[in-house]
């Protein structure tokens, strides 16, 4: 079962229908005046929660509290954290600032992109007739393909995302140190709604090695205080080298995992709709030899997430011009941080396999396949006698997706409001009824407005 993070407040909601029009999955409704998520199509891409004028959509989050309950509690941070921070902020003072915190460890999860890389192409070997390889680095995109473009789902690589290797390595270093299980808390600092779910309830595996989720916005926030509270001349207690390759900093941006693909035809697509209307000519075959596709929910990928505090594009820079430095200190001798995991790489790869992704509908019309058919019939039937111009007033985005919700019995014909001037006319409905139907979409305090 699909674990959500979206959440909507009716307090707030006043039924605009912005989140509706945007839902690339058609997974929101209106009922009583207020929006509701369809849970077996929302995917957790977080577009309804970017134009809510309200605020009515809010990403849930694990208590920060939970991070004292842990001796040797870890931040697993995301290169795209770093680049919140202003340049002259030094990533030293960002650790310093997490340890202040309460975080006794801070990881940053792209260590981990040279062993999944490696392991996405030891799979790739290994299977030679799945082509093209999709890349599972974005849940987001995974529950994507799983409800939407089913026939795809087998190219997707089941292989964990770098948080997930990261988490393996930190739980299995500190218990090396005699640290036992319990007195470790790991703790990812996400960007997205879609990591959290992913969390929660992770496909491919029974449970997340990850203790609790934190939102990036949030610990964000409460670091630059920290910071600011430590003062400008302040001197971090540990100097210790922290620092990740280039190629690993710029893995979480759009083109980040093609850099360190060896495929030769592979493209790299941002952005949901971009990505829908690419996916929509693969599974028509009219995009041919491609080997490998790196997918991203979010336009410049992880900096342009929805817990991003900072513009997508100066976090891009920021990290780039950090990825430059780094390159400029490989050319230098200097050995980056990702190296360690190398003495685990064998363990890391061989416990990096995921079960293989599943289809899962988001439409399912009947467990019987015959039964199915026939509604599918009904439905088209039923969209030639809707007027096309998908108004929402009936609280469904579309015609389409209301013809659906009509045949499945979820609601009724009457509340589209040309079908009850149809049936107006032929006296199959009084004025209450067609009040009653409009109160169900709208709420009964709306009407009287």
């Amino acid at each position: 079962m699909f674990v959500h993070a979206l959440l909507i407040d009716d307090r707030k909601c006043i039924g605009c229908m912005r989140c509706l029009k945007t839902c690339p999955t058609e997974a929101i409704r209106i009922s009583e005046g207020s929006a509701y998520i369809q849970e077996h199509r929302c995917i957790d891409c977080g577009k309804c929660h970017e134009v809510c004028p309200t605020k009515a959509i809010y990403i849930k989050q694990d208590d920060f509290e939970m991070v004292h309950e842990f001796p040797h509690s870890v931040a697993l941070i995301p290169s795209v954290f770093l680049g919140q921070f202003p340049e002259e902020i030094r990533v030293s003072r960002i650790y310093s600032a997490l340890e202040d915190l309460g975080f006794r460890h801070v990881f940053e999860v792209e260590s981990a992109a040279n062993i999944y890389a490696e392991a996405k192409e030891k799979y790739a070997r290994e299977n030679p007739d799945i082509r093209p390889l999709i890349s599972s680095f974005c849940p987001a995109i995974v529950r994507l393909i799983q409800i939407k473009y089913p026939s795809l789902v087998e190219n997707i690589t089941p292989i964990k995302a770098p948080l997930d290797i990261s988490a393996i390595y930190c739980l299995q270093e500190l218990q090396n140190r005699g640290i036992p299980r319990e007195e470790i808390g790991l703790f990812y600092v996400t960007p997205c709604a879609a990591k959290i779910a992913a969390v929660k309830a992770p496909i491919g595996e029974k449970r997340s090695l990850i203790d609790g989720v934190i939102n990036m916005d949030s610990l964000f926030n409460r670091t630059y205080r920290r910071i600011k509270e430590q003062g400008k001349n302040y001197i971090p207690k540990q100097n210790r080298t922290i620092n990740l390759s280039s190629d690993a900093i710029l893995s979480t941006l759009t083109n980040g995992e093609r850099r360190i693909c060896l495929a030769k035809k592979s493209y790299s697509i941002d952005g949901i709709q971009n990505v829908m209307d690419f996916l929509d000519k693969l599974e028509n075959d009219e995009v041919e030899d491609v080997e490998f596709l790196e997918l991203r929910a979010c336009d410049q990928s992880c900096a342009g997430a929805l817990l991003s505090y900072e513009n997508r594009f100066l976090c891009g820079a920021r990290m780039y011009a950090r990825a430059r430095k780094a390159a400029e200190r490989e050319r230098n001798g200097e050995v980056p941080r990702e190296r360690e995991m190398d003495k685990m790489k064998d363990y890391l790869i061989a416990n990096s396999r995921v079960e293989a992704p599943q289809p899962r509908s988001m439409f399912v019309l009947d467990k019987d396949r015959k039964k199915a058919f026939e509604k599918m019939n009904q439905i088209n039937k039923l969209k030639e006698r809707l007027p096309q111009i998908d108004c929402g007033l009936c609280g469904a985005p579309t015609c389409e997706s209301f013809a659906g919700d009509v045949v499945i019995n979820r609601i009724g014909m009457s509340r589209c409001i040309f079908y009850q001037r149809h049936l107006e006319r032929n006296n199959d409905i009084t004025r209450q009824e067609c009040i009653a139907a409009m109160n169900a979409v709208w709420g009964g305090d709306r009407m009287k407005e």
